[in-house]
């Protein structure tokens, strides 16, 4: 026993010495799946509030468990040396390949798994090609989605680390992410065409680390709050935005992660503009800015305890109180716009969230996001109720049936949650809600069993139950009418689905996929008698709203696919 708690000390400490923190990016859930299996069964500590996790942090806990591997099954043994390998560059050592293009003591290119890897005691750096399709067709007809790129990570030294990606997308067919779609595809802004669409999603940053924290300049996509089916913080659905990062973790009991980023606004502003050689104006769009924290406290191990809080705000340039990272920003808004006769405080938020996993096995979790607190409210003689979203969910794996896991989860967000009378100050950036995807006033049933009998296999059956009640604008003049409605109140659209996923990550970061799902999604006529600040439609109109027309009605759509990167 000492041999090996000795073992785990050298490894982590060698790790240590030049940890650089590189993220490894949400897309990549079959790592994070495993982390997750592994805490649940006791065999590593997670906080898992807050993803992108860092791939040196990642390597500490393959090896961690490494070290502890008679106590994995057979799979997760293979699973863990799968991931090892993947993570070779951070264990100052050049990874596995199945078939050389070329190999040197220090570099070697690979045709498989596909890849450019360098290692030397100053510089380490990798290169991936991007390749992908994907075919989806139901009733409705096809689509076709292709996708190439790279992507790169660069480790210098031991404190200096540089990554970046760059995906070309293009669809050919429907497009099925939307603004308005309460869907939780990811968010993009199409070049829209006759034929369908494409984008670019180019990401990365240059981040410097220290043993216990470090500090970045990205652009990347993050996730807030614990869920297994689309957070109610922030849920990463929106396009990647920039940001200044600070995370620190200078004990075992206490971790911080703070973010300033620059938000798109969708918002033109009338007094910025330029002027072309016509003398025709062409407005800019005004400025949207975010500042968040999260505080995690562990009073004992495996139960983590997270608060934080945030501010959107939309001044002509940013302010200097927001990079504070541990400001409580409500308060400096109050102070910062005091007495400006008219003008609105900027749109600040708090959420919580608790995670346990103190019973071998099992994960139990529960999040809440506040766009309004006033206690008074919560008293059962209040008509009007706070614009809250809370989650609570709970996954069980490998008991009592190994490789298998269960997870049930229940979402609700009240009335006019995530909105706000200033369109600019709105929950969310290039148009997309930065929390959960169906918006304000919904509810969500989310349960899947996952199985998984091999190494790279993840067979997935899952069932969904959304709703979503009376839609309504943020009227100011009529707010309070408008959060005392009945929570829900009539369902305007709903969807229901049945849907099997099969993915096999045949080599690393090599997919085959396959998605069968069975949807049932409908609008319905709304039969209260409308108020001020009510969006008014009939069943098709509030179909049209919230569905693309591809997965209106009953369909049975399947999906497969083939990609290199992810």
């Amino acid at each position: 026993m000492q041999k090996k708690i000795l073992f785990i000390i050298l490894a982590i400490s060698s790790l240590i010495l030049s940890a650089q923190d590189i993220p490894e990016h949400i897309s990549y859930t079959k790592i994070y799946d495993f982390l997750d299996e592994l805490a649940n069964d006791g065999i590593i500590e997670l906080n898992s509030v807050a993803k992108p996790y860092s791939r040196m942090m990642i390597t500490e806990k393959l090896l961690i468990a490494n070290a502890e591997k008679q106590h994995l099954n057979k799979r997760q043994q293979a699973e863990l040396a799968f991931f090892l390998n993947e993570f070779a560059l951070e264990q100052n050592k050049l990874p596995d390949a199945l078939i050389h293009l070329w190999k040197k003591d220090r570099s070697k290119a690979a045709l498989v798994q596909p890849a450019i890897n360098y290692n030397d005691s100053l510089f380490r750096a990798r290169i991936t090609p991007i390749l992908g399709m994907h075919i989806t067709r139901n009733a409705n007809g096809d689509i076709i989605k292709r996708w190439y790129g790279a992507e790169f990570q660069t480790m210098m030294g031991k404190h200096l680390s540089v990554y970046g990606s760059l995906r070309d997308i293009s669809i050919q067919g429907a497009l099925l992410a939307d603004t308005h779609y309460l869907n939780d595809l990811a968010g993009y802004e199409y070049k829209e065409s006759s034929a369908g669409g494409d984008f670019s999603d180019s990401r990365g940053g240059i981040k410097y680390d220290w043993y216990w924290g470090s500090v970045g300049l990205v652009k990347d996509n993050v996730i807030w709050g614990d869920n297994y089916h689309g957070s109610n913080i922030l849920s990463g659905r929106a396009p990647s935005f920039p940001m200044l990062t600070l995370h620190l973790k200078p004990a075992k009991w206490f971790e911080m992660q703070y973010f300033h980023g620059w938000l798109v606004s969708n918002v033109l502003d009338s007094t910025r503009y330029y002027l072309d050689n016509l003398d025709v104006r062409h407005y800019r769009m005004a400025n949207k800015f975010i500042a968040a924290n999260m505080f995690t406290f562990t009073p004992f191990p495996k139960l983590n305890i997270s608060v934080g809080n945030s501010i959107i705000y939309a001044e002509s340039n940013v302010q200097a109180a927001y990079f504070i990272p541990i400001a409580f920003y409500k308060s400096l808004d109050h102070t910062l716009t005091k007495g400006i006769t008219g003008l609105e405080n900027q749109n600040s938020q708090v959420f919580f969230n608790i995670s346990s996993r103190n019973i071998k096995h099992l994960h139990l979790f529960s999040s809440v996001y506040a766009d309004e607190v006033n206690f008074s409210r919560f008293l059962p003689s209040s008509e009007d109720k706070n614009p809250i979203s809370y989650k609570v969910g709970a996954n069980l794996s490998n008991f009592p049936i190994k490789n298998l896991s269960i997870t049930g989860e229940f979402t609700r967000t009240n009335i006019i949650n995530y909105k706000h009378s200033i369109p600019v100050l709105s929950w969310s950036s290039n148009g997309y809600n930065l929390g959960h995807y169906l918006g304000d006033n919904s509810q969500e049933i989310y349960l899947a069993v996952t199985y998984k009998p091999i190494r790279g296999l993840d067979l997935n059956l899952s069932y969904v139950d959304a709703k979503h009640g009376n839609e309504y604008d943020y009227n100011r003049a009529n707010i309070i009418k408008i959060i005392s409605q009945p929570s829900l109140g009539d369902i305007i659209w709903s969807n229901q689905t049945v849907g099997f996923k099969a993915q096999y990550e045949v080599i690393n970061n090599t997919y085959a996929i396959l998605n069968i799902d069975y949807s049932d999604i409908n609008g319905y006529d709304s039969n209260s008698t409308a108020i001020t600040g009510e969006v008014i439609k009939d069943a098709q109109g509030y179909l049209n709203l919230f569905t693309p027309t591809y997965l209106q009605g009953k369909n049975t759509t399947i999906t497969v696919g083939l990609s290199f990167g992810f």
